[in-house]
């Protein structure tokens, strides 16, 4: 099957390619550790210059070879490569902003090897604190185009963001920084000084922490609540192993504790990795949550879906009948 697209996932830590065929079919797929924070730097030859750019190395180091074997296939980037901090910046939109008509408003730079390599924006919102995202509204389209109600968009991390779309439209978000906090506060405080990682989920732990957050110890916040992680190990409620999945299930629970009330009757679907998300629909139900699903390929599809709009590649039905 003949590649049409190559749509890259270049975010902080990790940049993950993949070779896209028609309807979006992911033909082949490249996880590299080369985020923008972690660039290659051996020097060597691209397209006959000997180049010493990160971003270039990278690049090529993803996708090099692809563009060997189809020279004029068009990429398509999203995340923190648009960044400040990327490649070259992809100025943030506004919301709320209908994310399919993002890919009218892609940002370009030109690699050594003469491809162009179409940016994906970010979006801001400005009302109250600012907040903003990037990559996570490509997974946000990725999601959408199998729903058409509205819906509650959860994707969990380090900065995990909690997407409301309005017919097709996103039209608020909040982000949180529980991934983060945890392996701070695990890695850099005296929480993690009696914790030890277990070889298996401890799940009765994990919904303990859920719980203190949802309770009346809860409603006085996260920085009440937190010492409890070393105060339960200190009284022999909680075994050093059941200690670091106390913590995750505590800040999960605040987390889900300041999502909105009128969430509750929204469908709510979940991207990220499988363990993650598993842990948030378990939080999700002890907190009364009760219409979740996962998504698949958000970030393919989302990408694929962004191309089509940008008229980079076709959509399935001309594809079958070029």
């Amino acid at each position: 099957m003949q590649a049409q697209l190559i749509a890259l996932d270049w975010g902080t830590s990790s940049l993950r390619a993949y070779k896209l065929g028609p309807a979006g079919v992911v033909l082949e797929q490249r996880a590299l550790a080369f985020g923008i924070m972690h660039l290659p730097s051996e020097p060597r030859d691209i397209a006959g210059v000997q180049c010493s750019d990160g971003f270039e190395l990278a690049f090529d180091a993803a996708c090099g070879d692809w563009l060997d074997a189809q020279p004029y296939l068009p990429v398509i980037a999203c995340g923190m490569v648009g960044s400040a901090q990327g490649w070259s910046e992809a100025a943030y939109r506004n919301t709320p902003i209908d994310v399919a008509s993002l890919g009218q408003a892609l940002h370009c730079v030109r690699s050594l090897r003469g491809v162009q390599v179409h940016i994906v924006p970010g979006v801001i919102e400005q009302v109250g604190l600012p907040n903003v995202m990037r990559g996570e509204e490509t997974q946000v389209l990725g999601v959408l185009h199998n729903i058409g109600a509205d819906v509650l968009i959860g994707l969990p991390g380090s900065h995990s963001k909690w997407v409301e779309v309005v017919q097709g439209r996103i039209t608020h978000f909040d982000t949180f920084m529980t991934g983060e906090l945890f392996a701070v506060l695990s890695k850099h405080s005296i929480l993690g000084r009696t914790q030890q990682i277990s070889e298996h989920f401890q799940a009765e732990a994990f919904d303990r922490g859920v719980q203190v957050a949802l309770s009346k110890d809860g409603e006085r916040g996260v920085l009440s609540t937190l010492f409890s992680a070393r105060t339960l190990g200190l009284t022999a409620e909680l075994a050093p192993d059941q200690q670091p999945d106390y913590l995750s299930g505590l800040l999960i629970g605040h987390e889900l504790a300041g999502l909105p009330a009128s969430s509750k009757s929204k469908p709510i679907v979940l991207v990220g990795t499988a363990p993650l998300c598993a842990r948030y629909q378990r939080a999700l139900a002890l907190c009364g949550f009760t219409q979740v699903s996962l998504a698949q390929e958000a970030t393919e599809r989302g990408l694929w879906q962004l191309a089509v709009a940008a008229g980079l590649t076709q959509p399935a039905t001309e594809a079958r009948h070029a």
